[in-house]
């Protein structure tokens, strides 16, 4: 199920990802500095960007579960989850992770951790409660599809570089605004600094979409390797698209962790969540550009392909 060029792939990426954000962040960091001629704002951008960096590395998963509002579980309350989890798990070569709940009708899921041995699984109380037990497995193959192909470091780490890029650019617009006095030429960086500010978190954003967009078709097909039955998460991905109700428990910058998104905005069956015209081409690639997730139709349509030609 798993490919070790795509492991490592993720494993490079990450550091380029951590790398993108750093440079960001100093980025700005030295255009504010010379500004107003303040080298303890560059030193500043310099130590909070690492320290967050080293964060977001050993403690996104932390992070994102106490975000979630998530509770661990234990064997004697779900003895059948924790089955299929273990069962799967297995098959898949993977340590079995820690299962956690959020409590909330909503039918998702996610995978978070900074590598298959310190992975966790979330599930909703919806989706275990309204699935069946073939389109249980599906959610979670594709769930240890993320895991084993270390999907869940770079995803996880996301969350938290996306907000510091957001909490510090909003920090230097704000202190922009305080008529503080600026260095000679400092009118020329103030103005570089706004404009990077301004476009830091819509890049991160961008980043943060594209990570996920990416992988989920992979996790898809290396779930279904897995289980053999496509139509176990078609059918599950079917029954979520149609689920209206938003999981309460999900914000922007978490919910491309998630199987499906969260919000569920215009979304109807089988359609794009967060965007059903996208699907059919009206709004064009730009729109797709802000999509959490690929088009739930076009997922369903690859897994139901892969069950016909199998």
């Amino acid at each position: 199920m798993l490919t070790y060029d795509h492991i490592d792939s993720n494993k490079r990426k990450t550091a380029v990802l951590i790398g993108v954000f750093l440079v960001l962040i100093i980025g700005l960091g030295f255009t504010f500095s010379q500004a107003y001629n303040e080298p303890t704002i560059l030193f500043f951008a310099v130590g909070f960007s690492t320290l967050m960096s080293l964060i977001s590395y050993f403690f996104s998963d932390k992070i994102t579960l106490a975000l979630s509002r998530a509770n661990l579980v234990d064997r004697q309350t779900h003895p059948e989850l924790y089955r299929l989890v273990e069962n799967l798990s297995i098959a898949a070569g993977l340590p079995a992770p820690k299962i956690y709940l959020i409590e909330d009708t909503a039918l998702n899921a996610f995978a978070t951790g900074r590598n298959p041995q310190n992975a966790v699984m979330v599930f909703t109380t919806g989706i275990v409660s309204k699935l069946n037990k073939t389109e249980l497995e599906g959610v979670v193959a594709h769930e240890l599809s993320h895991i084993g192909n270390y999907d869940i470091r770079l995803m996880t780490i996301v969350v938290v570089l996306v907000g510091v890029i957001t909490l510090l650019a909003d920090w230097f617009l704000r202190f922009s605004f305080l008529g503080r006095r600026r260095s000679r030429g400092g009118a020329v960086f103030l103005l570089v600094g706004l404009a990077l500010a301004l476009l830091s978190p819509l890049i991160a954003m961008l980043l943060q979409l594209a990570v996920s967009r990416k992988r989920e078709f992979l996790a898809d097909a290396s779930g279904v390797l897995l289980t053999r039955y496509p139509e176990g998460l078609a059918s599950a991905l079917e029954k979520i698209s149609a689920d209206r109700e938003p999981l309460e428990a999900a914000n922007k910058a978490t919910a491309h962790l998630y199987i499906a998104n969260p919000f569920h905005k215009d979304a109807g069956p089988s359609t794009s969540l967060g965007a059903t015209a996208t699907s059919q081409g009206s709004r064009g690639w730009f729109s797709s550009l802000f999509n959490t997730h690929p088009p739930v139709a076009e997922r369903i349509q690859r897994l139901r392909e892969m069950h016909t030609n199998g």
